[in-house]
């Protein structure tokens, strides 16, 4: 091979693979420092795509997630308060027995008719009192409540909710165990609410197994998407340090070569000389 002075071949060489493998150790650098494979679009302009579609789905499902959170803690207010009435319509169906014995003086069926009429405002006070967020949930104000517990549209469940007021609801205002025959009365009524009460729980039981059932659904779908998308973004470490090592060698030589390379024009001079 000839030496030239004009232009040095071996040199010029040597510079563009110095500047590349240059390169690909900043790109080295980058990865590891920010611990992703894909930094920018033009790292990998497809990966990048998916990566960010992946990303909006995990957030979305960490919203429905949530949501269905919200529903269950929702449930379990409107349960909860259920528990209350119930035990309520028990002692009044106690008080309605209780009156219905015909040894009891009218004093007494008035006495406990105090208590009874207490209990029924009593109902109509938790019914109207239990909220969820600013939510009524047994006044009768709203049927259904609607919870989104997925990234796309129509992913619901319908909680159902029951109207406890004593008028409309359970059909016991105006009821009273003044005496017998009223008390007789009473006591279908409270039957039927009790029912109606029972049912609603059973309803809104059934409502939090779902709710907690897509919840935990919720949360593996999420684990999986944000593993899938590590995969695509982020970087591996073993892989990217190998691939430092080994540009850090291919820097050095061509460091070296050149160095070697620029000493060749001098060499030719010299012989000349």
């Amino acid at each position: 091979m000839g030496l030239r002075v004009n232009t040095n071949i071996a040199s010029m060489t040597a510079q563009r693979n110095l500047s590349s493998v240059t390169s690909r150790l900043q790109g080295n650098y980058s990865r590891l420092s920010s611990g992703l494979r894909i930094a920018t679009a033009a790292d990998d302009a497809a990966g990048l795509a998916i990566s960010e579609k992946m990303r909006s789905q995990i957030r979305s499902y960490s919203v429905a997630g949530r949501n269905a959170a919200d529903g269950i803690s929702m449930v379990q207010t409107a349960e909860g308060a259920l528990n209350e009435v119930s035990n309520i319509l028990s002692r009044m169906r106690e008080l309605s027995v209780q009156a219905s014995n015909g040894t009891m003086s009218t004093t007494d069926q008035a006495t406990t008719d105090v208590e009874f009429q207490a209990l029924l405002a009593e109902i109509d006070r938790v019914a109207s009192s239990t909220e969820f967020n600013s939510i009524a949930l047994l006044d009768g104000s709203a049927a259904t409540v609607d919870i989104q517990v997925g990234i796309d549209a129509g992913d619901t469940i319908s909680v159902g909710l029951v109207d406890t007021t004593t008028g409309v609801g359970l059909s016991i205002a105006g009821n009273d165990v003044l005496n017998v025959t009223n008390a007789q009365t009473s006591i279908t009524a409270l039957d039927a609410a009790i029912d109606t009460v029972n049912s609603a729980r059973g309803s809104l039981g059934a409502s939090q197994n779902r709710l907690q059932s897509v919840s935990a659904s919720i949360m593996n779908v999420r684990e999986n998407l944000s593993a899938a998308e590590s995969r695509i973004r982020d970087v591996d470490v073993a892989f990217e340090t190998a691939d430092l090592t080994r540009n850090s060698i291919l820097q050095q030589a061509a460091v070296s070569v050149l160095s070697q390379a620029n000493v060749q024009p001098q060499l030719a001079l010299s012989l000349l000389g």
